[in-house]
């Protein structure tokens, strides 16, 4: 094992340049699959995981319901998404044994953790959204349409 390797699969660290940056390592969430670190903020990250959380953190809510809420997601991608975020222990699946069977889905103590964070996120998104858009147009103004000739 080269010197410097960590011995554990999911370590992140040491793939930037060799300069302390404390805290504030830009190289702490590796882009390598392998990176637990990456993998979960690529989970929570995803815009359908957001919604789910979102929606979630009101109240507990069956499969259609969840599909209604959100705009666009297919039936196989909130599939996809509930499991994913059951299986990382933000989101409870509850069975119900009648007929036809019912299910819900609700946040766990985890997922309710995370829905803070989301918050906040969403609170600094609306207070700047203006600033934001100020500066998409400056951009947009001063660059290039993408396809045009002048580059």
């Amino acid at each position: 094992m080269e010197e410097g390797t960590s011995k554990s699969p999911t370590h992140c660290g040491g793939t930037g340049p060799s300069f302390d940056y404390g805290d504030a390592d830009p190289f702490q969430w590796d882009t390598r699959e392998d990176c637990e670190v990456r993998q979960i903020l690529d989970r929570i990250g995803d815009k359908w995981s957001l919604l789910v959380i979102a929606l979630l953190d009101l109240r507990r809510l069956r499969f259609s319901e969840l599909r209604r809420e959100i705009d666009g997601i297919s039936q196989r991608m909130l599939t996809v998404t509930l499991r994913q975020l059951e299986r990382d222990g933000l989101v409870e699946r509850t069975v119900y044994a009648v007929v036809p069977p019912r299910v819900e889905y609700e946040l766990t103590p985890l997922g309710r953790t995370l829905h803070t964070t989301i918050r906040a996120l969403v609170t600094w998104t609306e207070e700047h959204r203006a600033e934001v858009a100020a500066a998409r147009q400056a951009y947009d103004a001063r660059t290039p349409a993408p396809g045009s000739l002048s580059a």
